[in-house]
């Protein structure tokens, strides 16, 4: 059984257990709060948030700790970390996940580990979407700005979010935007069949390119998760690649595969990526091809997720259909 958090909440807490903000960039963390204030959200900023030296906020004890913190403070409604970042993998080992209640954790990149971690060994429902520095807006884009409305949804209701009209295809941090992202190019969802796909099953994911590095470790063990609180049910996999060649990522596809992450799997969506560059003229639409095929699976790919923005907001341990049709999707949640 999946534990929901609670969908009425009033502050929204700020650690950094991955990378946290530099002086240099402080404005836009302030900017964010502001923003979040002005929406009517109370705001607890812990240290972490502010530092950042040596490819993360803090060393790891104090990352983990302030995260317990927050977990356990019964103020703080909602955790939103700046971002995502390197080293949230130390942290792991720090945690106390038998002390974990039932709070909503948002954020994507980096951050998927403790929300991968976090579902895996307590059964609690993690959100996987926008960092709050991406909330500094003026407004929002639709897509992004289901966020609020996904974590609103209560235990047994349903929550649908539709593909986006346009994605951003590089940052011009020189000209910003009142929704932050610069959103100029057609959204397109794909399958690899070429052809509408309808899958169902409980949601599963993230980065690859960290939550691949959780195989084989306690923070990893997809079976006993799944025996505990979803016997017998399917997975959808959504996953999403940062910065990892197409070899490199049908290697950790491969690894997911011998670890039996895809058992009992019923398909399998990628987000949009600019990192996946071909080998020797291995491209990602062949390498998708033929995981479709060594699975037998439908899989979707560039559809809104990660880090090509807008992203649609997954959460893990619900039970979804994803629908691809025409270029479009639709992700329909239900909190059972």
């Amino acid at each position: 059984m999946i534990r929901y958090p609670a969908t009425t909440f009033k502050t929204i807490g700020i650690t950094a257990p991955s990378s946290g903000v530099g002086i240099e960039q402080h404005s836009i963390l302030e900017q964010a709060i502001a923003r979040q204030e002005q929406n009517g959200f109370n705001i607890v900023a812990g240290e972490t948030a502010w530092t950042q030296e040596f490819a993360k906020s803090a060393p790891a004890k104090k990352r983990a700790d302030e995260f317990m913190e927050m977990m356990n403070n019964p103020e703080i409604d909602v955790i939103i970390p700046p971002w995502g970042g390197e080293l949230l993998i130390e942290t792991l080992e720090y945690m106390d996940f038998t002390k974990m209640q039932p709070k909503w954790v948002l954020g994507y990149s980096d951050l998927s580990v403790l929300l991968f971690a976090i579902t895996l060994k307590t059964g609690i429902a993690t959100a996987h979407g926008t960092n709050i520095v991406d909330l500094r807006g003026e407004t929002s884009d639709d897509t992004t700005g289901r966020w609020l409305s996904v974590l609103k949804t209560a235990a047994g209701e349903t929550v649908a979010q539709q593909s986006s009209s346009l994605y951003q295809k590089e940052w011009n941090h020189l000209d910003p935007s009142p929704v932050v992202f610069h959103l100029t190019e057609p959204t397109s969802w794909k399958t690899v069949s070429g052809s509408a796909e309808t899958f169902s099953g409980r949601l599963l994911g993230g980065c690859i390119d960290v939550i691949r590095n959780l195989i084989g470790t306690p923070y990893g063990d997809v079976q006993a998760f799944r025996k505990e609180h979803m016997p017998d049910e399917k997975l959808i996999w959504y996953l999403e690649n940062c910065e990892t060649t197409v070899a490199d990522l049908k290697r950790s596809l491969t690894g997911m595969k011998y670890a039996g992450w895809f058992e009992n799997c019923s398909g399998i969506v990628f987000g949009r990526s600019a990192a996946n560059n071909p080998v020797e003229g291995y491209t990602v639409e062949r390498m998708y091809q033929d995981l479709a095929d060594d699975l037998n699976l439908p899989i979707a790919y560039d559809i809104d997720l990660g880090h090509v923005p807008p992203q649609i907001t997954f959460v893990n341990g619900a039970y979804a259909e994803i629908q691809v049709a025409d270029g479009k999707g639709t992700v329909i949640q239900e909190f059972k």
